[in-house]
């Protein structure tokens, strides 16, 4: 009996180990960018539908909580997403076209990305996850809690100090949206102007929600 016990225990260890690590791991992602309050990272995005990518995009990303971000893209140059926290936009300089939406309508598309909004909760948005280290990085893999979100598994590779250096969102589609971040700092001193959208000389403003 003792020896099956034995044999009980050195199964069980490993998985107890493994969920504990799990667990931190988890726990100091959401500690640190849900405690944060401004946010200033580079970005690299690359979009891929049905195994065909897009030209990658990249540019600076700067963030105030809660809700307010600036996406500003050097490729393609011009290109920009402004939230001011009520409102999102974004700017499409080849169409001098202005795309407006609600934030609260657009959060479900962004679940993945809740981290720069400090909204993170692993357990609240997502199932089955897996830990793998990679060399000193931790990668994290989820699936979608739901169906009925627009993605269904995300991937995040985590330094040791728990920042996000990789996002890659898989979508119900299969569209494969990458996020690479990089020189990432946290509460840096923000201008708040920059959040505040202005419409560029000329621009068609359309709110999709209204099928305008």
């Amino acid at each position: 009996m003792s020896r099956i016990l034995l044999w009980v225990c050195l199964g069980v260890l490993p998985l107890l180990a493994a969920d504990a690590n799990l667990d931190r791991v988890l726990k100091g992602v959401e500690q640190r960018y849900n405690r944060a309050k401004t946010l200033k990272v580079l970005f690299n995005e690359t979009y891929s539908v049905q195994g065909h990518p897009r030209k990658s995009e990249s540019g600076d990303l700067t963030l105030r909580k809660p809700g307010r971000m600036r996406w500003q893209y050097d490729s393609p140059p011009g290109k920009l997403f402004v939230s001011d926290g009520k409102d999102v936009y974004l700017y499409s300089p080849d169409a001098n076209r202005v795309e407006r939406m609600r934030l609260k309508e657009s959060e479900d598309m962004r679940a993945p990305l809740a981290f720069l909004l400090g909204k993170l909760d692993f357990a609240k948005e997502f199932r089955d996850f897996a830990l793998k280290p990679i060399g000193e990085n931790m990668q994290i893999t989820a699936h979608a809690k739901t169906d009925k979100l627009p993605y269904e598994y995300i991937l995040m590779l985590v330094s040791p100090d728990f920042s996000i250096h990789k996002l890659v969102v898989t979508g119900q589609d299969k569209a494969i949206l990458i996020f690479n971040f990089d020189q990432e700092r946290l509460n840096p001193v923000v201008d708040d102007a920059q959040f505040r959208f202005k419409m560029p000389p000329g621009a068609t403003l359309v709110n999709p929600e209204s099928g305008q």
